[in-house]
């Protein structure tokens, strides 16, 4: 991305060098890429590039820009560059401690939510939600903004994680209402740690084969924290949660998993044996099982 005298770019001119460039190397998505990089370095809207394009762009916001470009290059996520992701409309503050949000994981919002409107624990006053594994705190802190009442309880394995989530929750005005703890789900103590009953529990789990890491994107597997993704049997969280969720959970409340996309059939016998019933799973938009949720019918079933 150079022009004639070095020194000076318009706005439109820069978006341009950097799309071609980017096109060049390979990149998918090279003029949206190119945009949202320019955009984040001007403190404006990917709108604001084309309404202002004879903006001139030079000294250290070039400096900055090219040097955010070859961080793409390398293979470094759009969100992590940039310190931000939306999940179900919100902003959040992602690095790489926490995964990135992603759409997926919005259907597990989605579901919980219609799960609980139809079995009325969206209007109780002092529903109590337990989120396990929360990450960036996308799910607790979105569910503390749909319910008003909610006391949410997020609990991860990370310290770092929870930093992130905990400025969040901040950033959207929930802090009060989430309480934030770090556990380890696989603990035999877990129960024991979080406490209290609770009326939902949701999490999204690790749940890719450690055999399946070196076929993942360059982009996830050299980024985005490894602990979060992996597990040596795909399984062992489902089994450790649900375990746990007939301990934790008030009898009718509702556990909500996000599913491996081939995992349906395994997990739905795993949370059964738990004691739970009035099982659904829910597609993505690929038409892969995605959500899987059910109903604590029996509790403490071992």
């Amino acid at each position: 991305m150079n022009n004639n005298n070095g020194q000076r770019w318009l706005t439109l001119d820069l978006l341009k060098a950097a799309e071609g460039h980017f096109r060049e190397k390979g990149l998918e998505a090279s003029r949206l890429n190119a945009e949202i990089l320019l955009a984040h370095v001007l403190h404006s809207t990917r709108m604001d590039l084309y309404l202002k394009h004879d903006r001139p762009v030079y000294g250290e916001e070039l400096e900055q820009f090219r040097s955010l470009c070859r961080e793409r290059l390398k293979g470094k996520p759009l969100q992590y560059i940039t310190g931000e992701q939306f999940f179900y409309g919100h902003s959040f503050l992602v690095d790489e401690r926490v995964l990135i949000p992603r759409p997926e994981t919005e259907l597990v919002l989605e579901h919980a939510l219609d799960r609980m409107a139809v079995g009325g624990l969206a209007k109780r006053k002092k529903a109590a939600i337990l989120d396990i594994g929360t990450g960036s705190g996308c799910l607790a802190v979105v569910l503390a903004l749909k319910m008003p009442n909610a006391k949410i309880t997020a609990v991860d394995l990370s310290g770092g994680a929870l930093e992130v989530a905990e400025r969040n929750a901040h950033r959207h005005g929930v802090s009060e209402r989430i309480s934030f703890r770090q556990a380890d789900a696989l603990n035999n103590g877990f129960a024991n740690e979080v406490g209290g009953e609770y009326d939902v529990i949701v999490s999204n789990p690790p749940y890719i084969p450690e055999t399946e890491w070196s076929e993942l994107e360059t982009e996830v597997k050299e980024y985005e924290p490894k602990m979060a993704l992996t597990v040596p049997d795909r399984f062992v969280f489902y089994r450790a949660i649900s375990e746990r969720a007939s301990l934790l959970l008030k009898p009718e409340g509702l556990l909500c998993f996000e599913l491996h996309a081939d995992g349906a059939r395994n997990v739905l016998e795993v949370v059964t044996g738990q004691g739970f019933g009035e099982m659904e799973v829910h597609r993505d938009y690929a038409g892969w099982d995605r959500v899987l949720s059910g109903i604590l019918i029996r509790s403490g079933v071992h």
